[in-house]
């Protein structure tokens, strides 16, 4: 028999943190999140509270935890979208059918609890956390930003009612063989140009975050404001990134374009890929961990393609054309190939992009929604 607990108790935080460690034990694709970021989601102060609200299960079976499963009522998006959703997350079990039905229901009962009309997920309280099943590329080692997922995880969220909503595309990037078409090359310095703008470069990480984090937040929310799922940044959400920028940013890998004025119109991060630093510690951040992290910033073989944003006042005059030449340059030397994370599969514009480099398709991932009918709707209609 299947007991649904919600999570309370120090020792219930620590067993949904760790049931995905135990889980994937010895799976050479799985990569953890931070362990110190995982537990600060039960904090009354974590960021996303400010505008969401979560609920966490645990279900055991005869005392032993075989699953896991988070609920997100995420107000700000819910507002944005004219939407009535609770977002799933976070959800991991055994294979068994019974335990997964015991785990929905559990999120379930509680967005009509909260006047809900649909479940969609995985979703994280933002983008900006890991989103989409894996459904396609279960031999690719994960990206830090992203799930893995073993491949029975459809089957039991489909047998559950749910069905496809979206899909993301991910994509490994090589620099050509024959290298970098030149003419691409051409066409941006000639539209840098005529637009009067340059690239600029930051002494220091902790100098770029300080004098160009605000301006970028401000360009990012404009790219994405139309992107599926996405929310409004809060200060206390820029903070938090901030952060982690600091931890995980290299400046190499870092393009920011400027107009005559200084004022900053497009950006373009790449992150030095740290799967590998992480996974045997379990994301705990021992010292070993911390000096894997230092060796994979400073000395990159594979990097995560994380945001490129252009302001709305250039955004038609073909500036990701230009982000994406200079970005380019990045694959060039030591580095092995980019990861894309992330990229809608009806976004054709960034599905076109991908042209400049060899590109490889080698993940699926997709977001399942399912209509829950409140109970006084049921009621009524009987």
């Amino acid at each position: 028999m299947i007991q649904i607990s919600e999570v309370k108790t120090k020792k219930q935080r620590k067993q949904f943190v760790e049931f995905p460690l135990k889980l994937y034990k010895g799976n050479q694709w799985f990569v953890p999140p931070l362990y110190g970021d995982e537990m600060n989601v039960f904090k009354p102060t974590y960021h996303y509270y400010e505008q969401a609200e979560a609920v966490y299960y645990l279900a055991y079976r005869d005392g032993e935890v075989v699953g896991r499963i988070s609920g997100i009522l995420q107000r700000a998006a819910n507002e944005k979208w004219n939407q009535k959703q609770v977002r799933f997350t976070r959800f991991d079990a055994i294979d068994d059918q019974e335990v997964a039905n015991a785990l929905f229901q559990a999120v379930e009962q509680w967005a009509v609890s909260k006047g809900m009309e649909e479940v969609v997920g995985p979703l994280g309280f933002s983008d900006l956390e890991r989103e989409g099943l894996l459904i396609e590329g279960f031999d690719q080692l994960n990206t830090f930003e992203e799930q893995y997922n073993y491949p029975y995880y459809q089957r039991l969220i489909e047998n559950c009612g749910y069905g496809k909503d979206v899909d993301w595309l991910e994509h490994q990037l090589r620099a050509p063989k024959n290298g970098f078409d030149e003419r691409y090359r051409h066409i941006s310095d000639m539209m840098l140009k005529k637009l009067h703008l340059r690239f600029g470069e930051a002494r220091s990480t902790r100098q770029f975050v300080k004098k160009y984090a605000d301006d970028i937040f401000k360009i990012w929310d404009e790219t994405y404001e139309t992107i599926y799922g996405t929310v409004p940044f809060t200060d206390n959400i820029k903070r938090s990134m901030v952060a982690q920028f600091k931890l995980l940013i290299n400046k190499k890998y870092i393009r920011v374009l400027f107009d005559e004025t200084g004022k900053v119109v497009a950006f373009g991060l790449l992150f030095p890929n740290i799967s590998n630093a992480v996974r045997p510690s379990g994301g705990r951040l021992t010292l070993p961990c911390i000096c894997r992290l230092l060796h994979s910033i400073h000395h990159p073989k594979v990097l995560d393609l994380g945001v490129i944003g252009v302001s709305d006042e250039y955004k038609n005059h073909a500036l990701s054309t230009a982000m994406l030449v200079s970005l380019g340059d990045a694959l060039l030397g030591e580095i092995e190939h980019a990861e894309t994370n992330l990229n809608l599969e009806h976004n054709i514009p960034i599905q076109n992009a991908w042209k400049y480099f060899d590109a490889i398709q080698n993940k699926r991932r997709r977001c399942f929604i399912k209509r829950i009918v409140p109970q006084v709707e049921a009621e009524q209609n009987q």
